[in-house]
């Protein structure tokens, strides 16, 4: 008998099309408003600092959502795999939300942060368990228009997101920049509620819950990996603060602790994603470290982009973020084409291009900083690089989907979120370590970018191992 509430497989309806619109918007609304509340974040921090009096705060605000997150993502994987999405998802949802009301409603930094804080911990939590629900409600040929959905929604708010945040600053308050989110992430949950209904974790997509799995094969709650997950947390905030270390007596501090919180990191991550992904095993845990390691060398080299356009140019600030913006529509037109070529585009063919791309696109902005080219050569190659994720981003996340079964979609989604997350925050803490290393403005630039295309080449190198001898794509 069949879950009236989960489709059949026809995959040539479209995301967009019945019995699939409704759970498309919904989960492409949630993401969207994840990534707006990051976005608009970094507009209004400032005022917010400085109304009250957060300054020393002021760095955690940012690093402490990417640090509890990882926890979120290791707890709604395991919570999915054990009794499937729906529950891990209102529970994420419902941290999110209360995460948004104590930030909205702050009177202080430290209550700020802690918002902050809970904020993050439902973010994670709800990447995995979108993850896992794209897994078990869409059939495979739809993945890779879904997850160019999802990036649409991912980058859609690096458009809109800074400036309309700074208009709901000065009209109203920065308060509701965290509170008026609150009040659009009900309806998004309302829309996919009448199919999470049916995805308890049954062994087959549309088995009713009686013939689901029972608590007795279910998998067991792996508390060692949530302690391994707070432990790879500290990691995070500890490389943050190394980057702000500044003891004069003991010069050699920063890199010191620096090399300890990665060593840390490296420690704490391994029980946390597929067995052979520090190793590049080919597979599966290729297709993890594939991911970290170009969120790595793309986020670690955007951050500095418009700093250097400034700095080194004189750009002005908008038009300097223009270039920003000019690589997220580039990631959304590519992710989109991706998304229609489906199977015609090999898996591996996607990601070795886009992660050549986003090499190129680093390399180049290395030899404009350090044989002073032109600046538009570097917002080219910016453009380039935003094309790159566009193609690789979603066909990793496919893959994961490909390779896993439904005992493991959770623990291998919260394992590919976990490798982006702290690949980005890894490489933009470190990156800050590099750029104060050096005495002149040229030197700092050069080292950073070499940094991030250091981390480039090694994904470049990774990227072909995403698929096993006998590649999945047909």
């Amino acid at each position: 008998m069949r879950d009236s509430t989960l489709p059949a497989a026809h995959p040539a309806a479209g995301i967009f099309r019945a019995p699939y619109l409704w759970v498309t918007v919904g989960t492409c609304a949630l993401v969207f408003l994840a990534a707006f509340e990051s976005l608009a974040v970094t507009t209004i921090m400032p005022l917010v600092s400085r109304e009250l009096n957060g300054g020393s705060l002021y760095a955690l605000a940012f690093a402490g959502p990417l640090a509890t997150g990882v926890i979120g993502m290791v707890g709604a994987g395991n919570w999915s795999d054990r009794r499937g999405p729906a529950l891990p998802l209102y529970a994420s949802v419902a941290l999110f939300v209360l995460g948004l009301l104590i930030a909205g409603t702050s009177v202080s930094m430290p209550m700020l942060v802690a918002g902050r804080l809970v904020q993050g911990l439902g973010g994670g939590a709800l990447t995995v368990a979108l993850y896992v629900l794209v897994a078990r409600f869409f059939p495979g040929p739809l993945h890779p228009r879904i997850f160019a959905a999802f990036s649409a929604a991912w980058v859609v708010p690096s458009l809109v997101g800074p400036f309309a945040a700074g208009v709901v600053a000065q009209v109203f308050s920065w308060h509701w920049v965290f509170l008026g989110v609150v009040g659009l992430v009900i309806p998004a949950l309302a829309m996919i509620v009448p199919v999470l209904r049916g995805l308890d974790g049954s062994g087959e997509a549309g088995q009713p819950a009686e013939t689901g799995r029972s608590e007795e094969t279910a998998p067991p709650w792996a508390l060692g990996r949530l302690g391994w997950a707070a432990l790879a947390a500290l990691a995070v905030l500890g490389l943050n603060l190394s980057a702000d270390a500044n003891i004069p007596a003991f010069p050699a501090a920063t890199p010191v602790l620096a090399l300890a919180a990665v060593a840390l990191a490296m420690v704490a991550v391994r029980p946390l994603v597929p067995s052979g992904t520090l190793a590049a095993r080919r597979g599966l845990p290729s297709v993890i470290l594939a991911r970290g390691l170009a969120s790595a060398s793309f986020f670690g080299a955007e951050v500095y982009l418009p700093y250097l356009l400034i700095d080194q140019y004189s750009f002005p600030p908008t038009l300097a973020g223009l270039t920003l913006t000019g690589g997220a529509l580039a990631w959304a037109g590519a992710a989109a084409i991706q998304g229609r070529l489906g199977t015609r585009l090999p898996h591996r063919r996607a990601v070795q291009a886009g992660s050549l791309m986003v090499l190129v696109a680093v390399l180049l902005a290395l030899a404009t900083t350090a044989l002073h080219w032109s600046a538009a050569i570097a917002i080219a190659g910016w453009v380039l690089a935003g094309g790159g994720m566009g193609l690789l981003y979603p066909r990793l996340s496919v893959m994961t989907l490909a390779l896993s079964t439904r005992e493991d979609e959770g623990f291998n989604s919260s394992a590919m979120s976990i490798s982006d997350s702290l690949g980005g925050a890894l490489s933009l803490a470190t990156t800050g370590i590099v750029f104060a290393a050096f005495t002149t403005p040229v030197q700092s630039f050069s080292g950073v970018f070499a940094f991030t295309a250091a981390i480039g080449v090694a994904a470049a190198l990774v990227a072909p191992r995403v698929t096993a001898a006998e590649p999945l794509d047909t």
